[in-house]
Formats: structure tokens, sequence, C-alpha cells
């Protein structure tokens, strides 16, 4: 037999040849699973659209493009529509929201004004006060009416008076104010010039009518930062002992006659806030002939400030019926000339002036009035005094 009975047994067994070993299914199904993820992979990455689709949100068309500029653009054609654009408002903007997809699938916004409806948001308007400075002596045509005498101050198509538009502006604080009046200008060249360069921008200056170069001295004050007034003759009781000058309107004159004076006088100049009575105490205390005055005056959007020197006065009543600007005088600081007396009827005003909250007081342009009122101004304003123009006042009585 040749085999060798003294081996051990299975050991003369001869070895499998190495092509016939068997392998094992536990092997071959880790292969395939490990190939598949493999396999899904690489596709994944080659192929990102195709795991994207179920995704993406929806698009809205694309904007198609004029004929022309698709022709200047010669790849238009060929461009894949891979952009999304999504559009909206915010509800209490004034912006459109326009948001863009690119084909990277990063988001573009770009905000837009939206045009103003009425259901837009709304827009807070303030009031024009005043005037730029470096037009302050320029009238706004808009507010003039040519007449046979010249041109004379009216309200503007879109409402704004002559009260606003030559105002002085002011804080707005509702602190202790004084207005001060210094009446007369365009009568003296000497005391007109002195009171122009001297006074405070914060006075109010007054022109007489019947004055003289009254558009030169108008300029030169408005420049100077000074508010202006106009100042009307009325007839007073002792007329004609004591007249006021030419074109005074009196109280036995027609309302055509005296409404002819007016707009005379009110042609004289241009830039002034209102008109002031110059003497007048028998013409404001008679209904019929003060009656078309005053809405003549209330209707081309004007104050009126009563000097305080008559007690029968009547602007008042026909100043809250007409709804018109309106003030009164407290006091006529220089009833003696003297610079002494009239600080210290400064003080009184500003006395008047921190019980009621507001103050006028009038003067005439004399040298000693011009002194005391610069000196007792600058002291005033440590104090915390704001000096307005008149009209400042006049506004909050018409309030």
């Amino acid at each position: 037999m040749g085999a060798d009975l003294h081996a051990p047994l299975g050991q003369n067994r001869r070895t499998a040849a190495a092509g016939s070993r068997r392998i094992s299914p536990s092997l071959i199904s880790g292969i395939v699973a490990v190939s598949t993820i493999l396999g899904l992979s690489i596709y994944a990455s080659v192929m990102p659209e195709a795991l994207q689709k179920t995704a993406s949100l929806p698009q809205t068309p694309p904007v198609e493009q004029p004929a022309d500029s698709a022709a200047a653009d010669g790849n238009a054609a060929r461009r894949p529509s891979s952009t999304g654009q999504l559009s909206a408002r915010a509800p209490h903007s004034g912006a459109n929201v326009e948001s863009t997809t690119m084909p990277d699938g990063s988001v573009v916004t770009k905000f837009t004004p939206r045009p103003r409806g009425e259901t837009g948001p709304a827009l807070i308007d303030a009031p024009r006060i005043g005037q730029d400075p470096r037009m302050a002596a320029m009238p706004n045509e808009d507010l003039l009416e040519d007449t046979v005498y010249g041109p004379i101050p009216v309200i503007g198509p879109d409402g704004l008076r002559p009260v606003e538009q030559y105002a002085r502006p002011w804080s707005g604080a509702r602190g202790t104010r004084i207005a001060i009046v210094v009446s007369g200008l365009g009568l003296s060249q000497t005391g007109t010039q002195r009171a122009i360069k001297q006074l405070p921008e914060e006075v109010t200056l007054a022109f007489a009518a019947t004055g003289n170069s009254l558009q030169r001295w108008m300029k030169e004050a408005r420049n100077a930062g000074h508010e202006i007034l106009l100042q009307i003759p009325l007839e007073p009781f002792d007329y004609p002992a004591n007249d006021p000058g030419r074109g005074t309107l009196r109280v036995d004159h027609s309302a055509a006659d005296n409404l002819d004076d007016l707009h005379q006088s009110m042609a004289s100049i241009t830039n002034y806030t209102g008109v002031m009575n110059y003497m007048g105490a028998r013409f404001l205390a008679d209904a019929d002939a003060l009656d078309p005055v005053m809405r003549d005056i209330a209707d081309r959007g004007l104050l009126f400030l009563d000097d305080g020197s008559s007690a029968q006065s009547l602007v008042g009543q026909y100043a809250k019926t007409l709804d018109m600007p309106h003030a009164f005088a407290d006091m006529q600081l220089d009833d003696q000339l003297d610079e002494r007396a009239i600080l210290t009827r400064l003080d009184e005003l500003e006395r008047i002036a921190r019980k009621n909250g507001t103050a006028i007081g009038t003067a005439s342009a004399f040298d000693e009035s011009i002194a005391a009122i610069r000196k007792w101004s600058e002291e005033a304003t440590l104090r915390g005094i704001e000096i307005v123009g008149v009209s400042a006042i006049a506004t909050d009585m018409q309030r």
C-alpha cells in the first residue's frame, strides 16, 4: 500500500489545490454593500440636481427679454433659466423687496423705492416757518398780487401765508417769550439806520407806510435778520389836529375808499408778516369802518398788532371772529424818553412775561430807546428769556 503505518492519523492527506478554495457568503454580501454605497456617493456628487429636484421651491417663469437685448447678448438663448425671483412689499415700508436665487443656490435681495400712493407710508410735512436768510430781502412772488398801486400781499396757491413765509424763526420752546417792536421806521433816516444796525436781530421793526425809501430799508432790515411789520395810518379821536399823514383811513370814508388807501399803503414795501396801527383810536372803535379793513387783512394772510393805546379797540373781537393771527402790546416802553426809565419798563415787561408766558413791548426809534433795548436784550438772554418775532406770539393768539 506504500503507506507509513507509523505516521499520525490524517497527516498523509493530500493538500487541496489553491484554485478550488470556496468564498464564504458573508464576505460576498459585504463587498456588494460597500460597492453600492461608493457608487451612490459618486453619482450624487456628479449629478446633484437629480437628488435636489424633490426639495426645490417652485420658481416663477423667467422674465422675457426684449428682442434687442437678446440680440445684444449672443449667449442669452443658450443660458439655462435657473434663477427664481420672489418679490414682496413690507406693509409699513416704502420699499419693494426682490429676492433672486442664483445658479449656485445663493440668494440676492434687492430693495427699490416704492411709488408713493394713497396706501403708502405717511410722510410728515413740517410747516414752513420763516424764510431762507439768504433770500430774506426777496419777496415770494407766489404771495403777491399785482394792483394799480403795486404788488400787495396775498395767500399763496398752496395756502402759505405771508405771516408764515416772512416770520422770524424761533426755538419753539414754551418758555418765557418777549416780543419787542420798534416802530416809526422810515420817518427818520438816521433813526432808521441806527435801529437796523444796532438793535438785536430778534427785535421786530415796524415801518410807517408814510415813510421814505421803504424798499431800501426793508431790504437792509431783512438782511440783518429782523422780522418786519407795516404801520397803517388810522384816524385818531383828535383828527385833524393830530394827523397821521397821507392815506389815513377814516371813519367817514366809504369802505371802498378805505380799502384803496389800505392797498396803497400795503404796496409801499414787501416781506412783512402783518400790519400795525399808527394812531387810530377812533377808527379802531368804529365797527362799520373797521369791519372791511380787518376782513381784507385776514384774507391776505397777515397778522394784526394792536399797539394797545386804545381801550375801546374792537380788534380782538374781529380777529377772533375772522380766525386771524393777532396780538396786543402790553406796554409802551419809552413813554418817558430816558434810558434808565426805559430799562425799568423792560424789567416790568419781563415780569408780565414770566407771569403770562409771553409779553409784547413797543417803542419808537429814539436813541435812548435803542440803547436801552440793546443793553437789556443781552442781559435777558442770560436769564432765560427768549426774544421772538411778534408773529410767534400772534399765531399763538390765533390758536
